[in-house]
């Protein structure tokens, strides 16, 4: 099930704009900021006029992607009644049984959708993947292209900072687009180079990717982005700390100018760094902010447990076997501590999975189809990896350690208690760690109370009950793959 399921709220919804004709795609004009117009008005084609769009000579012996609905869908919800969606989008939009819109996309939706560029400060799991998938595939259908398009040329990109995230986007905008032709890719690293390459041979409407599988694709001309007409930087702050930035500058070059496109920036938080990026990047944008401490803090028990370095393990053991029916993500700093942890709760009877950036693409993929069906109940992350897990009834979070940037706190505990719903996260500190408590309370906004674990997660644990096992999901170190260095003279 995707992560939209749960991120629809009850609200009232935006008025709904006035329609115009629209029948063939035009790229986006924008004028100066000092002669803003109003807004522009959207068509909605009717059903009917999206299925002729097939029968144009453009798309003659193109086979079509889109498939039929089932008949028993649920109404659609009055939000999106009022947002007077595409017919193909509102029946996604049944299919998946959505009801009501996030303040997120309450914010959002009534602007992207006329073609406003967005800079929208807002936590994961506030529903805002769907704010811009909506919009995107909104435009694609009431704007039919006036030719097909050439292999790797894009009118969509998405740019996300981990592979994780956009797979996750990726699979979120098969959904959303089930029920149209729109061709939606993901391009990350980690997987065979050669294979998304035979992919990008073919047209794609909707690119979603990481910055340097990107870049390298571009330079070796299989992809252009020279007809891109809406982009989408997702978690800039992140791209920020992880040094992705230089990579997305020269992704933004490759695309039109900013008055030739849409751009939407979502980021956690506005450091002076983001605001910089985002005027350099937009045009007049609408700002928008959804307050951190609503979306990610106030729908999350918070636990601090005092505890030594020694008793970790045992407080995490006795706390995890409590769990029987609920999911449970641990963050840990280090690689090799994540780990060494992870390989210690298997062999105490768990059912554990492993995330971090040494572990191999495909493995991944397929540890986090794991977690989501439930075949894994402990998934072991570093921050890095885990940014970009997107599940449902996640019930707690446990910081192993806690986090040396107190940003990533927020992140880490946004992972359960999506979207309103209620979850619980519990850091184990020692003394090593207890020195960062001040500058998380000061980013929180409140101070949070120390506790000793309680008797039951004090209990001595037995004997391991599972073998020590070989790791082969590791990506392999340089110094194993490294090529004999040449002889000289």
């Amino acid at each position: 099930m995707s992560i939209f399921s749960n991120l629809f709220k009850a609200k009232k919804a935006p008025a709904k704009p006035a329609k115009k004709s629209a029948s063939t795609k035009k790229p986006v004009q924008k004028k100066p900021a000092q002669k803003k117009p109003a807004p522009k008005q959207r068509s909605t084609p009717k059903l009917a006029e999206t299925q002729q769009i097939a029968k144009q000579p453009s798309d003659q012996g193109k086979k079509s992607r889109a498939k039929q609905p089932p008949a028993d869908l649920p109404l659609l919800g009055q939000d999106f009644i009022d947002l007077d969606l595409p017919e193909p989008l509102n029946l996604a939009i049944r299919k998946l049984n959505f009801s009501h819109c996030t303040p997120i996309q309450k914010e959002v939706l009534p602007h992207s959708l006329d073609g406003e560029d967005v800079i929208a400060q807002a936590q994961t799991g506030t529903g805002k993947t769907a704010a811009f998938l909506i919009s995107i595939i909104t435009y694609h259908l009431e704007n039919p292209e006036r030719q097909a398009r050439k292999p790797g040329t894009p009118f969509a990109l998405i740019i996300a900072p981990t592979r994780e995230l956009v797979m996750q986007i990726a699979s979120d905008a098969e959904l959303l687009t089930e029920f149209t032709d729109l061709h939606v890719m993901a391009v990350v690293g980690g997987i065979d180079y050669e294979k998304q390459k035979r992919e990008l041979e073919r047209p794609v409407e909707v690119i979603v990717a990481t910055p340097g599988r990107l870049l390298d694709f571009c330079r070796s001309g299989v992809i252009n982005l020279g007809q891109v007409e809406t982009l989408v930087i997702d978690e800039a702050d992140r791209m920020l700390n992880m040094g992705f930035i230089p990579d997305v500058k020269a992704i933004v070059q490759r695309t039109p100018k900013k008055d030739k496109r849409q751009t939407q920036l979502y980021s956690a938080t506005f450091s002076e760094d983001i605001k910089r990026l985002a005027k350099t990047w937009t045009l007049d944008p609408v700002r928008i902010e959804i307050a951190p401490e609503q979306v990610a803090v106030s729908s999350v028990e918070q636990l601090i447990y005092f505890t030594s370095e020694s008793e970790k393990f045992m407080v995490l053991c006795n706390l995890i076997a409590q769990q029987t029916d609920s999911k449970v993500i641990v963050f840990v700093n280090r690689r090799d501590e994540t780990r060494r942890l992870e390989e210690k709760l298997y062999r105490q009877g768990f059912k554990t999975g492993l995330l971090t950036g040494e572990v191999a693409q495909r493995k991944r993929i397929k540890t986090l189809d794991e977690f989501k069906d439930g075949d894994i109940q402990v998934m072991v992350a570093t921050d890095v990896a885990g940014r970009g897990i997107h599940v449902d009834n996640i019930s707690h979070v446990v910081n192993y350690n806690l986090p040396e940037d107190p940003e990533d706190y927020v992140h880490r505990i946004g992972r359960t208690g999506r979207a309103g719903a209620k979850g619980v996260s519990i850091s184990l500190v020692c003394e090593s760690d207890a020195f960062m408590m001040p500058s998380i309370e000061e980013l929180l906004g409140e101070s949070l109370s120390f506790t000793y674990p309680p008797d039951d997660l004090l209990i001595q644990l037995s004997a391991p009950v599972r073998a020590r096992r070989v790791n082969s999901d590791l990506i392999p170190k340089d110094k194993d793959t490294r090529k004999p260095p040449r002889r000289r003279g």
